[in-house]
């Protein structure tokens, strides 16, 4: 698409400190696998093993083609513009006005809710591994020195993401993606250990569906883990070669191959094993008490607290260069952005602290966010895009046909997704000590687990002060 019309935006597309084809590779698989890969389990607690496995892989190829329809709309909306890159809310406002005059309207707006959307994934992500780190490190030092409230812990961590999280450049952070991707599948290798040992029957497991009234908290989970779309586009961006990240064999689909094996392993071994006293995170399942799986939760903290400087540079792209920076005139520039970093990172240390439970808000990221960014957006683009009489939308029309399936998908998982996080949370945070499955109540699990995300008594309790939003 990129050699229409004379013009081939990767020709002139400007990168100051370009990653190599294997730094994006590694960036890939920190982007996606880490806190999502370890709720897996729990999602398939939801759907069931067979359907969990079928759901899973639909998903990773529903997401994984609106990403690459995403990357292409913006090439080809880059060669239409006669330049180097059109970012994401650019492709969105150019092909909005390229589309239906009530597209046309709504252009403008299209962008910046683009910026917004994205910002709030990735702040939603940063929250999430702000909260994971704290709770694993939490189980190991309450271990060996006794308890202390969770909420120290998730501000002890923030407080010392502050120092990796003011690298500016996505190239310098490719060393710390590669120590995160092997820490974090030497964790997952020692984890499976775990898996394996003490196995019930399978019998006991919903091997074809799961709990079917939670679906949607299935999807919001998978939307999660599976896609992570700033920080896919930071990558292509930053590529000094981004021909090769598209294509059967590119770099994109070579990493969701092997983010996809693992994902349907640890979801089946991991039902298999805890089955309905999962928690937000397989990690927290596993022993305190034993040497192994302690180096394993640590390994996988240290790769998630590796990550994150990773996982919140799309929020200070957004608000840098698209906003405050956007001329690239402005004075103190380095100074404002480290300030605004640190900023960022304390506000998503309080935010972890007002809402520490993992599961809901995993979901609630996913659903929220991610079927925009990922489903709707990017077929709302393409329909626009080829809308002018100039262009078509393929034989039959099998573009506009599956555009209006995506927008149609993406909105459900976003309303249904939505508003059952939504009562998760209520659930889980307003005190009660159960959940409401149709008709049957599940009691929560407090005590099995010493310090445990899901598990800590100061947070589990409905008695503990500050439960309810302080």
């Amino acid at each position: 698409m990129a050699e229409k019309g004379g013009f081939d935006p990767y020709e002139h597309r400007s990168v100051e400190k370009p990653i190599s084809d294997l730094g994006a590779f590694f960036s890939l698989l920190k982007c996606v696998v880490g806190t999502g890969v370890l709720a897996i389990p729990l999602s398939f607690n939801y759907a069931g093993m067979i359907n969990g496995v079928v759901l899973l892989v639909l998903c990773c190829f529903m997401l994984i083609h609106g990403m690459q329809m995403l990357i292409i709309c913006m090439i080809e909306c880059s060669r239409r513009l006669q330049i180097g890159y059109a970012t994401y809310p650019v492709a969105m406002e150019y092909s909005f006005n390229q589309g239906p005059k009530f597209f046309k309207y709504l252009a403008k707006a299209g962008g910046y809710l683009v910026d917004g959307v994205l910002a709030l994934s990735q702040a939603g992500v940063c929250v999430v591994y702000n909260v994971f780190v704290a709770a694993t490190f939490k189980q190991l030092v309450d271990f060996y020195w006794g308890t202390a409230d969770m909420r120290i812990y998730i501000a002890v961590v923030g407080i010392c993401l502050i120092p990796p999280f003011l690298i500016r450049r996505l190239k310098y952070l490719v060393p710390f993606n590669i120590l995160a991707s092997i820490l974090i599948y030497i964790g997952f290798s020692m984890l499976m250990y775990y898996l394996f040992i003490g196995l019930p029957p399978i019998t006991d497991r919903d091997i074809v569906f799961g709990h079917i009234e939670k679906l949607p908290l299935f999807f919001g989970i998978a939307l999660f883990s599976i896609t992570s779309v700033g920080v896919m586009l930071a990558i292509e961006a930053e590529m000094a070669k981004p021909r090769h990240y598209l294509g059967w064999f590119g770099v994109l689909d070579r990493a969701v191959l092997l983010v996809i094996i693992s994902y349907v392993a640890f979801g089946i071994m991991g039902y298999w094993r805890y089955g309905e006293e999962l928690y937000g995170s397989i990690s927290l399942n596993i022993p305190t008490d034993e040497v192994l799986s302690q180096v394993a939760k640590a390994f996988i903290a240290m790769a998630i607290y590796l990550t994150y400087p990773l996982a919140g540079f799309v929020i200070i792209d957004i608000i840098m260069n698209h906003f405050w920076n956007k001329s690239g005139e402005l004075k103190n520039a380095v100074l404002k952005e480290s300030i605004l970093r640190v900023c960022t990172v304390l506000l998503i240390c309080i935010t972890g602290i007002i809402a520490p439970k993992l599961g809901p808000l995993l979901s609630l990221v996913g659903a929220l966010t991610i079927s925009l960014l990922n489903l709707v957006f990017p077929a709302l683009i393409e329909i626009c895009l080829y809308y002018p009489p100039e262009y078509n939308y393929g034989k039959l029309k099998w573009k506009l046909v599956k555009d209006i399936f995506y927008v149609i998908i993406g909105i459900l998982i976003l309303v249904q997704g939505t508003i059952f996080s939504i009562m998760d949370m209520i659930s889980e945070w307003g005190g009660d000590e159960t959940t409401t499955e149709g008709t049957t109540a599940t009691t929560v699990k407090v005590t099995t687990t010493t310090g445990g995300m899901d598990t800590a008594p100061e947070l589990a309790s409905p008695e503990a002060p500050g439960l309810i939003f302080f």
